[in-house]
């Protein structure tokens, strides 16, 4: 990310808790089609189950914010926050706040009634999202 930033392709951007996210620059923008196709081809290519050794919250929250489908949800406002018991206090909650086709993403409380409690370990939000676990079992062992 820092040779992006420094190529000018993304900028961070941090939020109250401190925490960074980058964003596409005008030119990262033109970049996007490069940018998804490199993270299909490390999806297809990288062994996913060190991706699960080298875990981070924001990575797995940044990707949920760009995939999530918000068809099958009601249109009006939605909130839906992640809590990850084991992180330290100023990553451990997330908020996925969508409205009609937008999905947002915070690092702080919006302040928006919780619609969705989501409370389960990184690591088995991350293997779920990524189809290595399978959401019922993770239910049935605890884990979510």
């Amino acid at each position: 990310l820092k040779e992006l930033e420094r190529a000018g392709v993304v900028v961070p951007v941090p939020n109250e808790a401190g925490v960074v996210a980058y964003h596409l620059t005008e030119a990262g923008e033109d970049l996007r089609p490069i940018v998804m196709a490199m993270g299909f081809w490390g999806q297809r290519w990288v062994e996913s189950q060190l991706s699960l050794k080298n875990l981070d919250p924001s990575l797995l929250m940044w990707d949920m914010r760009r995939n999530l489908d918000p068809k099958p949800l009601p249109p009006r406002r939605c909130t839906i926050k992640f809590q990850f018991p084991e992180l330290v206090p100023a990553r451990r909650c997330w908020w996925l706040v969508v409205e009609g086709a937008t999905v947002d993403l915070c690092g702080f409380d919006p302040g928006f009634e919780v619609d969705v409690l989501v409370t389960a370990s990184l690591r088995s939000m991350t293997a779920i999202w990524m189809g290595l676990a399978k959401l019922g079992r993770e239910t049935a062992e605890g884990r979510v």
